[in-house]
């Protein structure tokens, strides 16, 4: 059985630009103004929020799974380290524990397409799963026309493994959705060649 008992308070991911924080009350009109965004909405099933405070119960649902005394759900705030501008969100929920599995999403304010950061968030969360809550399989779905996020899915590594025929309820109507999984050996064996190539280029 997998542990998810972690001080999750003071849990905090970082990589080369992003600091990844878990969502507090504090980040509430960043989050409202990401999900009243055409581009955000057009593949998020959750819809444009119609107040704030349906803005507020989503948030508080998040901060409270993060909270709780076995912590399976993690949604964080993506902010530049350099800056501390607010970039999106990014979360990992876990299954049952017999299963070991999660499934990730993520979406980005529309400023912050196309420069590398949702990758290299999701390779961060990728390797807190993993390496922290000791994962065996983690999942994402996207829809087809999603071309965007297709491609930040398999170049952290995800590979595609199904096609489900119009089951996402989107504003333009019914979508096809992809499903994407990587295993922990795909993880690792990823990570050591990336080791690998950082010692070649530095022997």
């Amino acid at each position: 059985m997998i542990s998810h008992i972690l001080n999750t308070m003071d849990l905090t991911l970082s990589t080369h630009r992003l600091n990844l924080a878990l969502v507090q009350l504090e980040d509430l009109p960043d989050i409202h103004e990401l999900h009243t965004l055409p581009e955000t909405d057009r593949y998020n099933t959750l819809g444009i929020p119609e107040s704030v405070e349906q803005t507020v119960n989503i948030v508080q649902e998040w901060i409270a799974a993060a909270e709780a005394e076995i912590s399976t759900a993690f949604t964080f705030s993506i902010r530049s380290k350099e800056t501390d501008t607010f970039i999106g969100l990014i979360a990992l929920k876990c299954g049952k524990p017999k299963f070991r599995t999660g499934e990730v999403w993520y979406k980005l304010h529309v400023e912050h397409w196309r420069k590398g950061y949702a990758t290299e968030a999701l390779e961060k969360v990728l390797d807190f799963g993993f390496s922290n809550l000791k994962l065996h399989r983690i999942e994402a779905g996207c829809a087809t026309a999603n071309t965007g996020s297709i491609k930040v899915l398999e170049k952290a590594g995800m590979l595609k493994e199904g096609h489900k025929r119009k089951v996402l309820p989107l504003k333009e109507g019914w979508s096809d959705n992809y499903e994407f999984a990587i295993l922990e050996e795909d993880w690792e064996n990823r990570s050591n060649g990336k080791q690998q190539l950082y010692n070649n280029s530095h022997s």
